[in-house]
């Protein structure tokens, strides 16, 4: 009986690795998305955009499996307490995920457009908050695979950062606008990229708080948003 136990122990691990295995793939996929698609737009490749675009389907199919994987071991080895929290926050994440892999889809589409388009320079903010959020994804997935909340706890509070990043951006661009009706359609299209940027930025902050909870057992509160872009005139 005491091996059967054993084997049977051994066996949970190894779904629970196995899941959290493919929770960090999607999330190194993530990462090569946005980064992908911001070279994409910074060296104007339309050809790397569509790559980009086409290999979301990827991310797709390892939601798909994670999903799959999740809720065979919930109906199967009837989790408790830790073990189930893990469980959730992997299933919950990697929904999360794929939700990011979509933005990294439409910045990708949106980089191609602006091939076409004369360069705009307030998109020089744009790298840098992509390597902001792209550090958020994979310090999230670190803690998550470690079981961190310290690590998780970092990454909430660096999400005022890309809310900052966003602000400026918007500004910037809405004075280039204001100066040249010419730059209004590619600054239009910098805008929609800032903005799912600051989206995948908050997507990883839940990704955090998902950690956080899984650890602890603690939801997090207090978190503010400093997008105050509705407001600007």
């Amino acid at each position: 009986m005491a091996d059967q136990n054993a084997h049977t122990v051994k066996s949970f691990d190894d779904e629970i690795n196995a899941l959290r295995s493919l929770v960090s793939q999607m999330g190194g996929l993530c990462e090569v998305q946005i980064s992908g698609a911001i070279d994409a737009l910074m060296d104007r490749d339309p050809d790397a955009a569509m790559e980009v675009v086409n290999t979301d389907a990827r991310i797709d199919a390892l939601e798909a499996e994670a999903e799959r994987l999740a809720v065979t071991m919930i109906a199967l080895r009837a989790p408790m307490a830790s073990d189930l929290r893990e469980i959730i926050s992997a299933l919950k994440i990697s929904s999360v995920l794929e939700r990011i892999g979509d933005y990294a889809k439409n910045i990708a589409k949106r980089a191609s457009t602006l091939t076409t388009t004369g360069p705009i320079e307030p998109v020089v903010i744009i790298p840098q908050m992509a390597r902001v959020v792209v550090e958020m994804i994979k310090d999230a997935l670190d803690a998550f695979v470690d079981r961190d909340a310290d690590k998780a706890l970092a990454v909430i509070q660096r999400d005022a950062a890309v809310d900052d990043f966003y602000n400026s951006l918007f500004r910037s661009l809405l004075t280039f606008m204001m100066e040249n009706p010419h730059h209004i359609t590619p600054s239009a299209h910098l805008l929609f990229i800032a903005k799912n940027l600051e989206r995948i930025g908050d997507h990883a902050t839940n990704v955090g708080e998902m950690v956080y909870f899984s650890a602890t057992g603690e939801h997090f509160g207090g978190r503010t948003k400093t997008d105050d872009t509705a407001f600007a005139v």
